[in-house]
């Protein structure tokens, strides 16, 4: 019996052909700048999101924890809200590695509200506060079930910004699921930010790999920051490649993973209004017993919390693997 994995767009592995474009891949040392392939890729995602340059980086975690420490100094705070995946699940990387304060605001299950953030920021020239350089804003919202930052909230904030001194970081991990989902695209999310990160290995499939964009001047100052954090990477393009191939052949196809996540929601009784993008949240169940249940009969689930559980949706994971999936967990809710 194969599994059907929904623990997360993390599970993927490599296609044929994304295996095929980094065997063949050119390449040269990253740490030269001399990788070909690192470069054009680089160059691509920065053009896509407006930005002047781009970063390959190895992870997410890594590029948001650059990202951020480029428009904040030590001592100084990062605003954001309090499910954000940069201070859940980046272990307090902000203040163990660069001496950064994070300060959170409770949302409503994610969704972002620039005045609420706007009323929190303390300023620079308050020698009692710890000031605010910096907001974070996650689209989309992990915790928040994959739900889509609306695009006016981000105006706002972006607005608002330009005269308060204050920078903002996107953390993008799922920035591809937000523009097929919204039709918003990824260049005007980009422009709305000083700093993005955004993922190659959740919903486009590959094993490794992120990029950080930003200025030029940024991005130069971000590779000294890179090789101090050990992200200096050799003969890369492989894994460059991987994303590239990503770009072109599994970017397009996002929309099936959020068609899936409908046919889910409604197979297990979720409002489908609520599945923005390709995650589905079960509220109010008993998480440990439906998963293990739910294991032994071939299907693996996410447990968020003693009563949630979420669902992702992937390429790895076909309609036939979608209705499986909704054939057990639906038999099990019914208990």
């Amino acid at each position: 019996m194969s599994l059907v994995d929904l623990r997360s767009d993390t599970v993927t592995r490599p296609t044929p052909g994304m295996r095929r474009a980094m065997a063949e891949a050119e390449v040269g040392d990253d740490v030269y700048a001399e990788d070909p392939t690192v470069t054009a890729l680089e160059e691509r995602v920065a053009a896509l999101f407006g930005h002047e340059a781009g970063l390959f980086v190895p992870s997410g975690t890594m590029g948001n924890q650059i990202g951020m420490r480029l428009v904040c100094e030590p001592g100084q705070e990062v605003l954001s809200d309090a499910d954000a995946h940069v201070v859940t699940y980046e272990m307090g990387a902000a203040a163990a590695i660069f001496g950064i304060s994070t300060r959170t605001v409770v949302s409503s299950g994610g969704r972002l509200d620039a005045q609420q953030l706007i009323d929190q920021v303390r300023p620079k020239d308050n020698w009692h506060l710890t000031a605010t350089a910096a907001i974070a804003v996650e689209n989309t919202h992990n915790r928040g079930g994959g739900l889509v930052q609306p695009l006016g909230e981000l105006q706002e904030l972006w607005d608002w910004s330009r005269d308060a001194d204050v920078a903002v970081h996107l953390d993008g991990a799922r920035i591809w699921n937000a523009s097929v989902a919204s039709g918003v695209e990824l260049a005007t999310y980009g422009r709305l930010a000083d700093t993005a990160s955004v993922c190659f290995s959740k919903g486009l499939g590959t094993p490794v790999g992120s990029v950080l964009v930003a200025s030029a001047e940024r991005v130069a100052t971000a590779r000294l920051w890179r090789k101090r954090l050990g992200g200096g990477m050799r003969q890369v393009g492989v894994l460059a490649a991987a994303c590239r191939y990503a770009l072109d052949h599994h970017l397009p196809r996002l929309g099936e993973d959020h068609e899936h996540a409908q046919l889910l929601a409604k197979r297990l009784g979720v409002d489908p209004s609520s599945v923005e993008t390709n995650m589905v949240v079960l509220d109010d169940v008993p998480a440990p017993v439906i998963a293990e249940a739910a294991k032994a009969q071939g299907v693996l689930v996410s447990q968020v919390s003693p009563r949630r559980i979420r669902l992702v949706t992937h390429l790895d994971v076909g309609r036939a693997g979608i209705d499986r999936a909704a054939d057990v967990l639906s038999e099990l809710l019914a208990r």
